[in-house]
């Protein structure tokens, strides 16, 4: 199965392919990455008719090259993603976090939700279902920290915001950045994490 991969981070790209390569090694991989995306998200303060056909071009392209499927890595675009699932049905286009959505409100009710990029928590939590108690989290200053190539501050910071998180069920890290950073995070909250790369790649039906 070929599988194209859409980033709005540079950051993503390696924790996905690390899932894959442990969890489902035969998939043949593709990346496709405009690390404006985010940037300019940041920049419109939310997503606009443009940024939607910015993506369905992607996706036009993504399905010109025979792709059996399309996973976007980028949390905060859920609308977009919507628009080009529905553009291409009935080939798969996958959010970056349904899965682990999926997989954390069948595991428990009160949730952490641990994010790097402000947009995220905007956009994200309106994918739970109503009967969940979300805890949105932000580490603030990770996701610069990683930007200038800091690995340890970024980790560091998420691992410190997520002491604020060790009364939930569960914490779901909610960008592909966050993944290194798991193991840290639940040995200082004692809580189980879910990432969103390996619950992506564990998808139901694959």
């Amino acid at each position: 199965m070929r599988i194209t991969l859409i980033h709005a981070l540079k950051h993503s790209i390696v924790p996905i392919e690390t899932s894959f390569a442990r969890l489902w090694p035969e998939a043949r991989l593709m990346n496709l990455l405009d690390d404006s995306l985010s940037a300019d998200l940041a920049r419109d303060g939310g997503l606009t008719d443009a940024m939607t056909e910015r993506f369905l071009r992607l996706g036009r392209y993504a399905a010109g090259t025979g792709s059996d499927a399309i996973l976007f890595t980028c949390s905060a675009f859920g609308p977009c993603i919507e628009a080009v699932a529905r553009a291409h049905a009935p080939v798969p286009v996958l959010k970056p976090n349904e899965a682990m959505i999926e997989q954390a409100v069948a595991r428990g009710r009160k949730i952490g939700l641990l994010s790097t990029f402000p947009p995220t928590l905007v956009s994200m939590p309106p994918e739970f279902p109503s009967s969940i108690e979300l805890v949105p989290k932000l580490a603030d200053g990770a996701m610069a920290a990683l930007d200038r190539g800091d690995r340890a501050t970024h980790d560091r910071l998420v691992v410190e915001a997520s002491r604020d998180l060790r009364d939930c069920d569960l914490i779901a890290l909610a960008q592909y950045s966050l993944a290194p950073a798991a193991e840290q995070v639940a040995e200082v909250t004692g809580r189980p994490v879910l990432t969103t790369p390996d619950s992506a790649v564990l998808v139901p039906g694959r």
